[in-house]
């Protein structure tokens, strides 16, 4: 598993990892079961502190990508609950298209920078 942080970035390097996981989900390099390395060596290949990687790792499972296996530690296990993702996404995309109207960003730019991303995922 390669997993990369930039230590001069603004963004938190718990978000960095909970966000790497996801793209991989997302990109299939993760697949449904994949057990994930444990706090211990993901921290020590990345140098970051453990407490880091548990905190990725309690958010990944509070936000229902992973479960916690005593035995194979954290596993990825994607949440089923499409329609509570579904609101979540709904009020995510309601603050981001308010923004993109202010700056007077189409419809039609909006749908095609979408079109674009969601080509990476499939």
């Amino acid at each position: 598993m390669i997993i990369e942080v930039d230590f001069n970035s603004d963004e938190a390097l718990y978000l960095q990892l909970c966000n790497q996981i996801i793209m991989g989900i997302a990109t299939s390099r993760f697949q449904e079961g994949d057990a994930l390395p444990s706090v211990r060596q993901l921290a020590d290949s990345i140098g970051i502190n453990m407490h880091t990687v548990n905190k990725a790792y309690t958010v990944l499972k509070q936000e229902g990508y992973v479960k916690v296996d005593r035995r194979r530690g954290a596993v990825i296990a994607v949440d089923v609950d499409r329609m509570q993702t579904l609101l979540e996404l709904k009020k995510e995309l309601r603050v981001i298209l308010a923004k993109s109207s202010c700056k007077n960003i189409s419809k039609e730019e909006i749908h095609e920078l979408i079109e674009d991303i969601y080509e990476d995922y499939q």
